[in-house]
């Protein structure tokens, strides 16, 4: 993670990529295994579910566990810093289903 000019931007800069929110947010309901986060996010390929789970934990915001078994079992949760931005990302869901709402209202 590099420091930006902002510290509004230095955090979306942390979050920002496909899905990174939403995998963090399905972390919040508690650990999962690569093959539950593929599962619950069907619309991204799991070349950027690996780009994207590995950015994350150089960010500090995840930590994934190799379990030593055969076959390796490999879990993934949240560290204390991802834990302590469930409030702002908590805001930012509510601002988008907004959004979603406003733009609903304006299709025809």
């Amino acid at each position: 993670m590099k420091k930006s000019y902002c510290p509004i931007d230095t955090f979306i800069n942390a979050i920002k990529g496909k899905r990174k929110g939403t995998i963090i947010l399905h972390l919040f309901q508690g650990n999962k295994r690569y093959s539950e986060l593929v599962r619950l996010m069907p619309d991204i390929s799991e070349r950027m579910m690996t780009k994207q789970l590995k950015e994350l934990e150089e960010d500090d915001l995840i930590v994934r566990t190799v379990f030593p078994e055969v076959p390796p079992r490999v879990e993934y949760s949240l560290t204390a810093l991802g834990k302590e931005i469930r409030p702002v990302l908590k805001g930012m869901y509510k601002g988008g289903l907004l959004f979603e709402n406003m733009i609903d209202n304006f299709e025809i």
